[in-house]
């Protein structure tokens, strides 16, 4: 993303781009940042912008190939077209032999190293990671958000946002501006501004529930499922969130057992460096390796049960966590 920077700030820039990763905030921003330092304001005929799976290669293919209108470049987007996981032989062929007066800028939430699309991609142009970011880098970005309106938060209530928004950072931008208007008239955000105002996100409801049953703490881990049904939420979604729980700290402690870094934990399992220290190792170490393999099975029977129907969704849950918490 450096580089993307770079080329913007020298007007030195390329004809491919890829922005790829999941975090889809820091997708659209550079995607945003190119498209304005690529396209002149107010010049319609020379953008052209594709996104979904149903794309029409050809069109794409034709529309590079056309000359811009009145312009240095013609500039076209794909977004979330699946290609570099499905493969594209027309794309690929088209990327390798790219007109100069014309740039192309993919933007994908999942890619394949391997295809040949993105081997493509990164020979001839740029690829940038849009990864998830770390503790420090958010609470930096952060602190620029608020510095930006004049704003100051305490440590201890920008360490309770992070946790109650998670490291997404569009969820974190949305927090941030409720804060904003929330303080409008006043300089400091407190934790008490961030307990009354911010939003738990679902993920982080379910670990403070697994955290509950692992504390056999039936009630409180009950009180957040009923929470999460008033919300709207749908129970097998819940199900599957809290069979999701159980996998990661079966994985974690079993990478601890055998003496894995944290770093390489953090890798394999996919989970942010930040919360796999501050959350997930100590909570896996409240289990034994055969507690979390019963409570997969049991979050796999449920889900039989349901889908044969020989018991409710709700119910079904609520009988895991009743077991699992006793």
């Amino acid at each position: 993303m450096k580089r993307i920077a770079q080329d913007i700030r020298s007007g030195q820039l390329g004809n491919l781009y890829l922005l790829y990763g999941e975090e889809a905030y820091l997708r659209r921003q550079y995607r945003d940042k190119l498209k304005k330092a690529l396209v002149p304001e107010g010049d319609t005929m020379n953008c052209s912008v594709y996104a979904g799976k149903d794309i029409n290669a050809n069109e794409i293919v034709d529309m590079a190939g056309t000359m811009p209108f009145f312009a240095e470049r013609r500039v076209i987007i794909v977004e979330n077209s699946g290609w570099f996981k499905s493969g594209n032989d027309q794309i690929t062929a088209l990327v390798k032999a790219l007109p100069d007066t014309t740039c192309m800028i993919f933007v994908e939430a999942e890619t394949d190293k391997r295809s040949k699309l993105f081997k493509a991609v990164t020979s001839n142009g740029y690829a940038a990671l849009c990864e998830m970011q770390d503790e420090a880098t958010l609470k930096k970005w952060v602190m620029g958000l608020l510095k930006k309106e004049d704003k100051q938060i305490t440590p201890d209530a920008l360490n309770l946002l992070l946790d109650k928004t998670g490291t997404n950072m569009e969820n974190i931008r949305r927090e941030v501006e409720k804060l904003v208007c929330y303080k409008y008239y006043e300089e400091g955000i407190t934790a008490a501004d961030v307990e009354e105002l911010c939003i738990v996100q679902i993920q982080n409801q379910i670990f403070d529930m697994v955290e509950a049953v692992a504390q056999k703490k039936q009630k409180q881990a009950l009180n957040l499922y009923y929470n999460l049904l008033a919300l709207k939420e749908a129970p097998m979604k819940i199900l599957a969130l809290i069979a999701r729980q159980f996998h990661m700290l079966l994985q974690v402690n079993e990478m601890k057992a055998k003496g894995y870094p944290e770093s390489d934990i953090a890798r394999q399992t996919g989970l942010n460096p930040y919360f796999l220290k501050k959350k997930y190792i100590p909570q896996a170490a409240r289990f034994k390796q055969p507690q979390l393999e019963a409570a997969l099975r049991t979050c796999v029977e449920a889900e039989e049960n349901v889908k044969t129907g020989r018991m409710s969704d709700v119910l079904s849950v609520e009988l895991i966590i009743v077991s699992l918490s006793a």
